[in-house]
């Protein structure tokens, strides 16, 4: 029992492309229409790029899938016009608490301070998501999503890229100057270009499994070592919409995948968790996982994203969200490029970037599952050591590892200007912007990251200082008010203080006080990076 009812399905439509005598040439061309797919085209398209989204399938909601998503990664899809109906339907959290047995080691907050627009996580289902990207997408006249279109050929040129695509009436050739491969961790075009994963893959089996009830269950994640009802083993619990509740279930590398999915075995091993047989089976299935990615992300002009680059362990909730990240990362510098705006070295430091994004949460990953699900004796009596000495011992309580959540990535990278002065707070170069709340010229109260929107900006601190032409300048205490002071404490903002901001809200540059010709080498880097161009 591996798939649940369909809740969206789309039809097929017939491309204006396929009645073309030679190839049509498009701009970009997306495949896959997941998260990752949906949220590169929207944001491409949101900045004036038409797009091309293909997908094979013509459905959604085959499965929960994902379920958590972060703090920044709602943050992106504020920006992308749809994080208010995921906030909206989804379950808000931040509270964690960690057992062993039936005693709590202990709790975590994951956002102890306030004055954040974005709550810490939600849980969501992922057909919910993706429905809203969707429905976004078809509000968009320069984006263009053709359901059962399937990349059936690829052939790299110094140009671009030409596909062939099958449909339900044929086939057809379309050309593109540059193709998001987003088709997830069976990638038909990882495999198109001969391109192998490299990394680890885990033996251990777990089964997960979305079960209706009506539960007493606070919304927090609740993670067992060696529950009393699954013994030696660990045990996950999250609250979904809808009164679904995730359960993860560590069943070891012996377990019969096909046996373990069926009712007999499930049901059973659900009672004895919840000590009742109230409820039903939504979607189950049992998974092993990998820790891999693609040495590189961008071959010429084809350039992976989500899990057709990598993959990670589901222990921490960084599948989905480094995704998104990545989708975030990319479009802007796919967007400049295709305007004219950059050279197209700037492609190369999305590989840059997001490859030591990936590389930090595979580590991350590993990590967690080497502590959940120990693969040598040693491992296993460190873990034990470290779950005896939790009772007692406030430093073994941060040795706990039931799955670091996730995190955006600092980027260092040679698009940001480094440091020439001293500075504290929770702004930090290279990351994304810490939120803040603000209030308009017109007194209407605003969140910083909401007025600054999806371009490159200088925020300043006014003392009189003489600031360059042309740049989107955001004046702290004329265009944004700092009411509450937070800015300033985040920022460690002093009058003079000026940020650039990149077009995905990370930090690129601050100075105490910025000449003109400081901030335009500093914008100027980056757009005219050089790459090597493989």
């Amino acid at each position: 029992m591996n798939s649940r009812k369909i809740l969206y399905q789309f039809g097929y439509r017939r491309s204006p492309d396929q009645d073309q005598l030679s190839p049509v040439r498009r701009p970009v061309i997306v495949i896959g229409a997941g998260p990752v797919g949906l949220c590169t085209a929207i944001d491409l398209a949101q900045r004036g790029v038409p797009v091309v989204l293909l997908d094979d399938a013509d459905r959604i909601g085959e499965g929960s899938r994902g379920i958590c998503y972060a703090k920044r990664t709602l943050e992106i899809l504020d920006r992308l016009g749809v994080a208010k109906a995921c906030l909206e339907k989804g379950v808000t959290w931040k509270l964690g608490k960690v057992f062993q047995r039936d005693d709590q080691l202990y709790a975590f907050d994951l956002l102890p301070e306030d004055g954040h627009k974005m709550p810490a996580f939600i849980n969501l289902q992922q057909y919910y998501l993706e429905h809203a990207l969707v429905e976004r997408a078809a509000q968009l006249p320069n984006l263009d999503i053709r359901w059962r279109n399937r990349v059936s050929g690829l052939k790299r040129r110094n140009d671009g890229v030409s596909l062939a695509v099958e449909t339900p009436e044929g086939s057809y050739n379309v050309d593109a100057d540059w193709v998001v491969a987003a088709d997830g961790a069976r990638s038909a075009l990882r495999g198109m270009l001969g391109l192998d994963f490299k990394g680890e893959v885990f033996e251990d089996r777990f089964l997960i499994a979305d079960v209706k009830m009506k539960g007493d269950f606070p919304p927090e994640r609740w993670f067992w070592f060696d529950p009393p009802f699954h013994d030696g083993r660990s045990a996950l619990l999250h609250k979904q919409p809808d009164d679904v509740w995730r359960i993860d279930l560590q069943l070891g590398p012996d377990a019969d995948a096909k046996a373990e999915q069926s009712p007999d075995h499930v049901i059973p091993r659900l009672r004895q968790m919840l000590g009742h047989d109230a409820f039903s089976l939504e979607w189950v299935s049992v998974y092993t996982f990998q820790c891999r990615r693609l040495e590189r992300f961008v071959h010429g002009r084809v350039v992976f994203a989500g899990d057709s680059a990598h993959q990670v362990s589901p222990f921490g909730a960084r599948g989905a969200n480094s995704g998104i990240q990545d989708a975030d990362n990319l479009a802007w510098k796919l967007a400049l490029v295709l305007l004219g705006e950059a050279s197209e070295g700037l492609i190369d430091t999305y590989d840059i970037e997001r490859s030591a994004a990936a590389d930090e949460n595979i580590g991350h990953s590993t990590r967690s599952t080497d502590f959940i699900a120990p693969r040598s004796a040693q491992e296993q009596r460190f873990r034990d050591a470290v779950l005896a000495l939790a009772r007692k011992a406030p430093f073994a309580k941060r040795m706990v590892n039931s799955g670091r959540l996730s995190m955006p990535t600092t980027y260092e990278t040679p698009l940001s200007t480094p440091d020439g002065d001293t500075w504290s707070g929770s702004a930090h170069l290279g990351a994304p912007l810490p939120d803040a709340p603000m209030l308009s010229r017109s007194g209407q109260p605003i969140w910083l990251l909401e007025a600054l929107g999806g371009e490159e900006t200088i925020i300043h601190v006014p003392n009189g200082d003489t600031l360059p032409n042309g740049k989107r300048i955001v004046v702290i205490g004329d265009d944004l008010i700092d009411v509450q002071g937070l800015f300033a404490q985040r920022f460690d903002a002093t009058p003079g203080s000026t940020y650039l901001v990149r077009p995905d809200q990370h930090l690129a540059a601050r100075w105490r006080h910025a000449t003109p010709p400081q901030i335009e080498r500093a914008s100027r880097r980056l757009r005219d990076f050089e790459g090597d161009r493989a």
